[in-house]
């Protein structure tokens, strides 16, 4: 990939927007088994609560790997600007809401 991120090539952060106001944004994110959310950005700090958890691996935009094993109920703070897709690579369906911290 390159070091520059054609805006047209990002998706969305989730699957869609469940509550917005002019503070936070939050996100439904479902993933099954082996499925991929596509490469996108954050250009807010947020936090992603797991409704179900799974077995994830965020792929970055400079190729690095990282497991991201997130389990039911778990939370986790992660700051803006990260550019990457994530995929469920474990056996259960993935259900999260992220919030946007605007």
């Amino acid at each position: 990939m390159t070091d520059i991120i054609d805006e047209r090539e990002l998706g969305p952060v989730g699957q869609e927007i469940v509550f917005e106001n002019d503070r936070v944004r939050v996100w439904h994110i479902r993933l099954e088994p082996g499925e991929s959310q596509p490469l996108h950005r954050h250009d807010h700090p947020y936090l992603v609560v797991a409704v179900q958890g799974a077995k994830n691996v965020v792929q970055t935009v400079d190729g690095t790997r990282i497991d991201a094993d997130e389990p039911t109920g778990g939370v986790v703070y992660r700051d803006p600007g990260a550019v990457h897709m994530l995929t469920n690579v474990g056996g259960t369906t993935y259900l999260a809401r992220l919030v946007e911290l605007k």
